[in-house]
């Protein structure tokens, strides 16, 4: 193991992370860069009062001046003066001390406004014509940054969680788009596409997905030679059982046709029924298990498919009672007849095989919307709760809570489970309240429910 996945993660983790506070650093700063300023109007604001000032400083009317910066200080609430570069104060407010040290009376209205300053900044408007400025403590009005707390937060918050988002998206697409071809390879294996192949679908990838992909296509390669093998062991088993019951059969017929039937040639046959009966049913069993297939090709009334089947059924158990209780017409669409008939058939006869001589097998068809549901309630000896899954197992039997008839061989539920689920039909089997077993079938009518 190279761990080329560990690794390549790192990479990009570190250049992720790398990345982000790169971005961050540099989107914070061009933010507060940005803040720093005077808006447009303000700076105009200034100017035009720092004129205004200026005219009312050389016209010599001291009175006018004094009266124009206290109305102006007012309304602002802030500190406004006039004064000379030699820090001389001409009119307004009188001048602080810190003004008499350093270069500068105040800024420049094109100047940056530190935004973690605590106190507002004098600005400066110089007057063209005097070594003279009118200086404004800045309203608070005027202050840049008042969206700080809040551009912090987008900045600290919001933005690195949209960044980690996306980073994590990236992960998440590098380590899954593997993982759905691996998927999507094994949707088609199990569809009985033997020929997939994962690493084909992993291009130029060399990473421990790869090397899973690697694992899966020998694992598809001898399952899908096993399989093949299966198939054709079946199609070798089913022609060469059924030539030597043929010939049996024949010469059954050549015996009877020279003789009465003896005993022992009436036992002869049974068992040779019998043997193709149970052949028949391993062999479609067999071929329901390995290719699953969806059965689903035109319409079936299963009313009329019950009444045939309950007329049989009554002609073969004489001495059991059937008790039918059908609607008119019970029609599902996307169904096989061959697969329901058959089905059906299986668990009647199970039904009356268990259930005693003059005892009763109740049929209840119930027709909704979305399903028919067939129940089948024989009045037999019941089933364990902890059996209930089990009698749908090729060969299973209970011969203590359930006499088996010599001619089962425990692959009718079993055989009957299989052809319903071809269909997209369920059966389900649980013990009824008189004791006898209840066989729930469910054939939904929308395909997929």
């Amino acid at each position: 193991m190279t761990h080329r996945l560990f690794w390549k993660l790192c990479s990009i983790i570190a250049t992720g992370v790398v990345a982000l506070f790169y971005l961050l650093n540099l989107l914070t700063s061009h933010t507060e860069d940005g803040m720093s300023h005077l808006t447009v109007t303000d700076r105009n604001t200034l100017t035009a009062w720092g004129k205004q000032a200026e005219k009312l400083y050389l016209s010599n009317d001291q009175y006018a001046l004094e009266r124009w910066l206290g109305d102006l200080q007012e309304s602002e609430e802030t500190w406004v003066t006039v004064a000379s570069y030699e820090v001389d104060h001409i009119a307004g407010n009188n001048l602080k001390e810190s003004f008499y040290k350093g270069y500068n009376l105040g800024r420049n209205v094109d100047w940056k406004i530190h935004l973690y300053f605590a106190q507002n900044p004098v600005m400066e408007v110089p007057f063209e014509n005097k070594q003279v400025s009118f200086l404004i403590l800045l309203p608070d009005r005027m202050r840049p940054g008042i969206y700080l707390k809040y551009t912090e937060i987008i900045m600290q918050i919001i933005v690195p969680t949209i960044l980690l988002a996306f980073l994590s998206y990236l992960l998440y697409r590098y380590i899954m788009k593997p993982l759905s071809q691996l998927q999507m390879a094994t949707r088609q294996f199990s569809k009985g596409n033997f020929k997939i192949r994962a690493q084909k679908l992993m291009g130029d990838r060399n990473d421990e997905f790869s090397e899973l992909a690697f694992s899966f296509d020998q694992m598809a390669e001898r399952i899908g030679e096993q399989f093949i093998n299966q198939r054709q062991l079946i199609a070798d088993l089913s022609h060469e059982l059924r030539t030597p019951l043929t010939r049996l059969d024949i010469a059954l017929a050549e015996e009877v046709s020279l003789n009465e039937k003896s005993h022992n040639i009436k036992r002869i046959e049974r068992e040779s029924i019998q043997i193709r009966k149970l052949v028949e049913d391993t062999l479609t069993l067999a071929w329901l298990e390995n290719e699953k297939p969806i059965l689903q090709q035109e319409s079936v009334e299963l009313v009329d498919l019950l009444d045939v089947l309950v007329d049989d059924a009554k002609f073969e158990f004489p001495d059991r009672i059937i008790d039918c209780q059908l609607p008119n017409s019970a029609l599902i669409h996307n169904s096989s007849h061959r697969a329901a008939g058959q089905a059906l058939e299986n668990i009647l006869r199970n039904a009356l095989r268990y259930t005693p001589p003059r005892k009763k097998v109740s049929v209840f068809v119930e027709d909704t919307k979305s399903a028919v549901t067939i129940h089948i309630n024989d009045e037999g000896p019941g089933v364990p709760t902890e059996y209930l899954e089990m009698i749908f197992k090729p060969f299973f039997r209970l011969d203590k809570s359930r006499e088996a008839n010599s001619d089962s061989f425990g692959l009718g539920l079993a055989l009957a489970q299989r052809q319903l689920s071809a269909i997209r039909a369920t059966v389900r089997a649980k013990n009824a309240s008189n004791g006898g077993l209840l066989m729930t079938v469910r054939f939904p009518k929308i395909l997929g429910k």
